[in-house]
């Protein structure tokens, strides 16, 4: 008897059909992803006096912006089909609308995920972080202002903001665990969206980071003014301390812990160290390369290995078979969208720079801009929200201060306001972020899977609207008192 064919070769059974919350979920998707489409083809169908190569890359670039802000695919997704679109348009060469896989972002971000497994697995985090509680408090409220104050201190000696971002996530990651919650809990959500935003915002009030350096070799070059350190890092003490503590009260508020101490409280702490027993061999070569890529950082003055570089080397390193940290299942296991999505970022801001795309961009802002440029405290306001909303255009910060800079250091000359007052202002609004594409430290952060994008835009908000409250405060009254404005 010969069987039917069902029975001899297996037929696929259709695909059950979506539960009707994620049908509609989808159905809006799909509504919203054409909304948005239709805008860039608008956009690129609009008969506009710019250039046809600088108007298709506006074009192109408003899908991969509204995209990224309306979350209708993955940032990484998007972020892809963007830099296609460059190439299969010819709006850019494939070397230049793939060039963010080959800057130093995305692959520094690959390295940091590796070196977050490696100290993840080795129980090394958890160590850490039954130590940092033991010297700093065992409250969750005095832990979270611990994580910012160490963050803050960082910035002087670790001037990567991803870097800060790995190491405190390394602590972090334990202190979560050692709370017993999981990712989705107030209090992991609260300790890495917080150490991971005010990363972005320190880099700007010390000339630490790539772009506070940018901007202070942009406001010498075209402002012709001296920036010192000191006095640039004198001139946001202030908004330091006001940053940390009002970061850290937020927090709190918009995070309300699910146990305000940890479990056992000491003695806990003691006894899980007890548990722990003594240090093994994988947390002492967890420990090793740890310390190693933290001292290559701290001695970069010397050697002047690109942080970057380290942060890769690192997470190569841990890869490796005879050091056992991470192994190549572990390597597979990476989401690997977080690492387009940087990618993608840079490649915009290249294409849009390559296309003089951005040259239009700044002429168009600062024709609107100059009328209110001046140092008074209105002008401080316009200048700060100009400088936010200039940033979610070109996402890259680096791109973004290089190229507004200069016109604003010029004017500012031609006009007899002071450049370094201007410079400062302008570099610190870079800072107020609330989309996770304009920084690749947010990604980073993100990466870990312990905030979504709803946690960026909501605490974004409330300190940009806070920094910009004590900005207002500080440069008409305190930065003349020390020299800067007068």
């Amino acid at each position: 008897m010969v069987r039917p064919l069902q029975a001899v070769v297996a037929v696929p059974a259709e695909p059950p059909p979506l539960p009707a919350p994620a049908a509609a979920a989808d159905a809006r998707r799909a509504g919203l992803l054409v909304v948005i489409a239709a805008a860039g083809t608008g956009f690129w169908l609009l008969p506009l006096p710019i250039e046809p190569l600088a108007h298709k890359a506006l074009a192109v670039g408003a899908f991969m912006i509204l995209a990224w802000m309306t979350q209708v695919l993955d940032h990484g997704v998007a972020g892809i089909i963007g830099c296609f679109l460059f190439w299969m348009l010819g709006v850019a060469r494939f070397e230049t609308a793939f060039s963010g896989f080959a800057d130093t972002s995305a692959w520094f971000l690959f390295g940091a995920v590796c070196f977050g497994m490696m100290a993840g697995q080795s129980g090394l985090a958890r160590r850490l972080a039954y130590l940092v509680m033991r010297g700093v408090g065992h409250s969750y409220a005095r832990l979270l202002l611990g994580l910012i104050l160490s963050d803050f201190l960082l910035t002087a000696i670790v001037p990567s903001g991803i870097a800060r971002v790995v190491i405190m996530a390394a602590v972090a990651m334990g202190l979560v665990d050692a709370f017993g919650v999981g990712p989705g809990s107030n209090i992991a959500r609260g300790m890495f969206i917080i150490l991971t935003y005010t990363a972005t915002i320190f880099d700007k009030m010390l000339i630490a980071g790539a772009s506070s350096i940018t901007a202070r070799g942009a406001i010498e070059r075209f402002g012709q003014v001296n920036v010192l350190w000191s006095q640039w890092a004198l001139a946001y003490l202030p908004c330091d301390i006001l940053v940390m503590l009002a970061g850290w009260r937020l927090t709190l508020w918009m995070y309300p812990p699910e146990a305000a101490t940890l479990p056992g409280g000491a003695d806990y702490l003691r006894r899980e160290l007890r548990n722990m027993g003594p240090w093994s061999a994988r947390e002492m070569r967890a420990a090793t390369l740890m310390g190693l890529a933290i001292g290559l950082w701290v001695t970069d003055f010397v050697h002047h290995i690109p942080a970057p570089m380290i942060g890769l080397g690192i997470g190569l390193l841990a890869i490796m078979p005879r050091i056992g940290l991470v192994d190549t299942d572990d390597v597979r296991r990476i989401n690997y969208l977080p690492i387009f999505f940087v990618a993608a970022a840079v490649s915009l801001s290249n294409v849009l720079a390559q296309t003089r795309a951005l040259d239009v961009l700044t002429a168009t802002l600062f024709e609107w801009l100059q009328p209110h440029i001046s140092t008074s405290w209105g002008s401080t306001f316009v200048l700060y929200w100009a400088a936010f909303a200039y940033h979610i255009v070109i996402g890259n910060e680096i791109a973004m201060l290089s190229t507004s800079l200069p016109p604003l250091m010029n004017f500012a000359r031609q006009h007899g306001v002071d450049p370094l007052t201007l410079g400062m202002i302008w570099t610190f609004g870079a800072g107020a972020k609330i989309f996770m594409y304009e920084s690749a430290v947010l990604v980073v952060g993100y990466s870990y899977g312990y905030f979504d994008t709803k946690d960026m835009l909501k605490v974004g908000t409330a300190l940009s609207l806070v920094a910009c409250l004590i900005l207002m405060f500080l440069v008409p009254i305190y930065w003349p008192l020390i020299g800067i404005g007068r």
